[in-house]
């Protein structure tokens, strides 16, 4: 359980310095890391991509699952 909250807080905490002013608060933050990392490593199993690796790996498949994640938001904001 600690080691989704720490994957989920850095991969909230990177996205928000990647996506530029999607800084959610840290409870928001780790949601999204979670949930980017759900989407992530979802998409890449569809790719055939099997990321391995521990802790690094996790952390950056979480944080394109979560910019995925934000764009989707942005987009459905605009619409």
């Amino acid at each position: 359980m600690i080691y989704i909250l720490v994957v989920g807080l850095i991969a909230g905490w990177a996205t928000g310095k990647l996506m530029k002013g999607s800084g959610y608060g840290i409870l928001v933050d780790i949601l999204l890391g979670i949930v980017g990392a759900f989407v992530g490593s979802r998409i890449l199993l569809m790719l055939g991509i099997f990321p391995s690796g521990g802790l690094l790996a996790s952390i950056l498949v979480a944080i394109f699952g979560a910019v995925l994640v934000v764009a989707l938001v942005r987009l459905l904001k605009r619409a």
